[in-house]
């Protein structure tokens, strides 16, 4: 069985019981005084306190937030403390009354000093022979305490405190003290004010407590180190539960409740404070270094699910593969989400490198614009022929990413396909100055070599350009070729103005269009967003972009050090990760908006003559389009199709070069007109020789004479 502690004699007080016997004293003289004027030693104490602060001009850690107000990230003081802006209206309400009762009952009425507790809590000390029994410092002095920065070691430091609280008192309201409170009473460690103190211990903000937490945090300023909850659980629940008790004896709490609380489990462990958008925290605070609380346009649901889809994505791919993610409205242009990296302590995959920011080669991202500016130019429709054939353009000789040819296709299958060559064919002919032009018109900064002119190879990815100047990009097509200026909220958007478009409302509709066929991913449903993909020289860069009719999302997946990743490309690497966060969009999916007025809705055949094939402007590049060749069967060559064992197999005749529609002759006998097709079946009657022909939509033709067995 456990003893009492034994009270020390009168006789032997402690050492610096006399100072307190003193302190009692001169509270008296106060109490006797009034309000009858200071003497001139507590006048000379108030001339020398330091100006009265109020809590929107304390030093505080930059709190980061987004468009709502709620916290993204938090970044602390210059002294190393955790100590965030807070108000005593996002508080909540219970914790305040809990405050309020437990340390001064009477805050609302006092001048700063309660007179009545001083007086019993150094007649309780002299009594109990230099034990405390009951403090008397009001909330006020309490503050006073915590802007002088320094604990009361003796009588006129007490004094000092009185003198100081006053002053608040006259200078500020009740609030503003309050504020101030909540603002800088510690809680242990490197953690100061009840907003910061909530995120460590309970990882959420102080407007919604539970009795115990409310009561957790009253007790931690009285004792900050010895009841941190992540260092001595037991003393904070001990602390905690005094309050408890003190709150039921005063009537100011349920007995129900308190005993429910009590069981509620005390935190052993400091919290993480959050670290969303940190890259794009990290660049507002660069910007305003002085800033309280930056808001961004970040919408902080949205950027968390993302981060974690790319830190989840970039570990299946490769653990040195980074991520990077930029979401926007359509409308305003601000960014809804911003992921830098897959995590900004991946060591591996250099996560404090910002990719949004990072230059990069866009691969195929680029042709959209191209085929657009065609559209708007005259020069073609979506459902216009073109060639995808092997074309040279003085030393510069595309090939398509798998290095087959289409033959015939139309526009809208040559964008949906990402084939190289009809991209390039159409490039020359709007020119590069052009789409590099269009890309500033959407308020995008591409990249050339110095001293360079744009030239083909911009169309395939020769030039370089950022995550976010891409989303820039297709904002713009997806706002019916309107310029929208991408923004996070930390500078404020340029003034409108009437800019030049990007491309005509029908041009940018029918762009969009196509992107919504393109083949989606295994994850991926079709038509639900319009998108593009794109993959770099080398494998080194994955892009995949795409919107609805609301948001637009780019996705970007690589290596932050250029290296090659063997295999990663925009279909397979980025697409996926595209889909899953439109997935993740919630209420903010939105359907393609419709076409615009005069849109021409029409097949191949049913296109205006000029625009049911794409002619390049420049004659002599038309003049080089090459006569009709059987590539299939060669000339003089056998072909065992197993006519003399009696079987019956088709032999297949392919064509490259020359314009379509081909018709097939064999011996003279025409045996098939497949439409743009370059490729037919006859079949044999027999083994022997045959003589195969072809004839192009311009009377050009060739042969070839085989033998069949």
């Amino acid at each position: 069985m456990s003893t009492p502690e034994a009270t020390p004699p009168l006789s032997s007080p402690r050492p610096w019981a006399r100072w307190l016997t003193l302190l009692g004293f001169a509270l008296f003289v106060l109490a006797f005084a009034g309000t009858i004027q200071l003497s001139a030693s507590i006048a000379r104490i108030a001339q020398a306190l330091p100006p009265t602060p109020h809590a929107a001009t304390l030093p505080v850690s930059t709190a980061v937030t987004d468009r709502d107000g709620l916290l993204l990230r938090p970044f602390a003081t210059a002294q190393g403390r955790w100590r965030l802006p807070v108000k005593r209206d996002a508080v909540d309400p219970r914790f305040l009354a809990m405050l309020i009762a437990y340390e001064d009952r009477s805050f609302a009425s006092h001048d700063g000093i309660a007179w009545s507790s001083m007086l019993r809590a150094a007649g309780q000390f002299v009594m109990a022979g230099g034990r405390v029994v009951s403090g008397g410092s009001t909330l006020t002095m309490q503050v006073a305490r915590l802007l002088e920065g320094e604990p009361t070691r003796d009588a006129w430091g007490k004094l000092r405190q009185m003198v100081h609280a006053r002053q608040l008192e006259a200078d500020l309201g009740k609030d503003d003290i309050v504020d101030l409170y909540l603002t800088l009473a510690p809680y242990g460690g490197n953690i100061e004010g009840i907003r910061a103190a909530s995120l460590a211990y309970f990882g959420k903000e102080p407007n919604r407590l539970t009795t115990a937490q409310a009561a957790l945090l009253v007790a931690l300023p009285q004792s900050p180190e010895l009841r941190r909850p992540d260092r001595n659980p037991e003393a904070a629940r001990a602390g905690r539960d005094k309050v408890l008790d003190r709150l039921v004896a005063l009537e100011a709490l349920p007995v129900e409740e308190a005993i429910a609380a009590k069981h509620e489990p005390v935190p052993t462990a400091r919290r993480a404070f959050p670290m969303l958008a940190a890259h794009l925290a990290e660049q507002a605070v660069r910007a305003q270094p002085d800033a309280r609380t930056i808001s961004l346009t970040i919408e902080r649901r949205l950027q968390d699910a993302l981060e974690q889809l790319a830190a989840a994505r970039a570990r299946l791919i490769d653990p040195r593969v980074s991520v990077a993610i930029v979401a926007a409205d359509i409308d305003s242009g601000e960014i809804l989400a911003s992921i830098g990296s897959a995590g900004l302590f991946a060591t591996q995959s250099d996560g404090y490198v910002d990719m949004t920011g990072a230059v990069r080669s866009p691969g195929s991202t680029l042709k959209p614009l191209i085929y657009g500016l065609a559209f708007e130019l005259g020069l073609a429709h979506p459902q216009s022929l073109i060639e995808d054939r092997p074309t040279a353009f003085g030393s510069y000789v595309p090939i398509n990413f798998d290095g087959f040819s289409r033959g015939t296709v139309t526009i809208h299958d040559a964008l949906t396909q990402s084939l190289n060559i009809p991209a390039v064919v159409v490039l020359d002919a709007v020119g590069p100055a052009r789409l590099v032009s269009r890309l500033r018109r959407a308020h995008a900064d591409p990249r050339l070599p110095t001293d360079t002119a744009p030239s083909l190879a911009v169309g395939l990815g020769g030039v370089g350009i950022t995550l976010r100047d891409l989303v820039s990009v297709y904002a713009a097509i997806a706002h019916g070729g309107t310029p929208v200026i991408v923004h996070d909220g930390t500078t404020p958007p340029l003034p409108p103005s009437i800019a030049a478009p990007v491309l005509d409302p029908i041009s940018a509709w029918y762009v969009a269009d196509i992107l919504a066929d393109v083949a989606p991913p295994l994850n991926g449903s079709p038509g639900r967003i319009a998108y593009k993909t794109g993959t770099s020289y080398g494998y080194r860069d994955a892009w995949a972009i795409g919107f609805d009719g609301k948001t637009v999302i780019g996705v970007w997946a690589g290596r932050p050090d250029g290296a090659p990743v063997p295999g990663l490309a925009g279909i397979t690497g980025a697409a996926p990760i595209l889909f899953e966060a439109f997935d993740r969009l919630g209420s903010r999916r939105a359907p393609l908006p419709r076409a615009p007025r005069g849109t021409l809705f029409a097949s191949t055949t049913e296109l205006p003559a000029p625009l049911r094939r794409f002619r390049h402007p420049d004659t002599d590049l038309v003049a080089r389009d090459a006569a009709p060749e059987i590539a299939f069967p060669g000339d003089g060559v056998a072909v065992d199709l197993g006519l003399g064992l009696g079987q019956s197999a088709p032999l297949m005749v392919k064509v490259r070069n020359g314009v379509p529609p081909f018709t097939f002759f064999a011996n003279g006998a025409p045996f098939g007109r497949p439409g743009f097709a370059r490729q037919d079946n006859w079949h044999p009657d027999g083994p022997g020789y045959v003589t195969l022909s072809v004839v192009d939509a311009e009377g050009r033709g060739d042969s070839v004479r085989v033998f069949l067995n």
